[in-house]
């Protein structure tokens, strides 16, 4: 939860609570997603999370080639 709750807080520096996203286009969302896809993370030993989720990514393709 924690997490979470973190991850929403960096939301809110970009879209305050209540606001209507339909006034933003679907490219300035993913620029926010980027941003935030793209920053250090104190819980991630400052690596990002996209670094994160691609060693995960390449942990699962190494392991899928190995036969039980």
């Amino acid at each position: 939860r924690g997490s979470n709750e973190n991850t929403n807080g960096l939301l809110r520096q970009y879209l305050p609570k209540g606001t209507d996203l339909s006034v933003y286009s679907q490219a300035e969302l993913n620029q926010i997603a980027l941003s935030l896809n793209t920053r250090p993370r104190k819980r991630h030993d400052f690596r990002t999370p996209l670094q994160v989720y691609n060693e995960q990514l390449q942990l699962a393709e190494a392991s899928a080639g190995t036969v039980h």
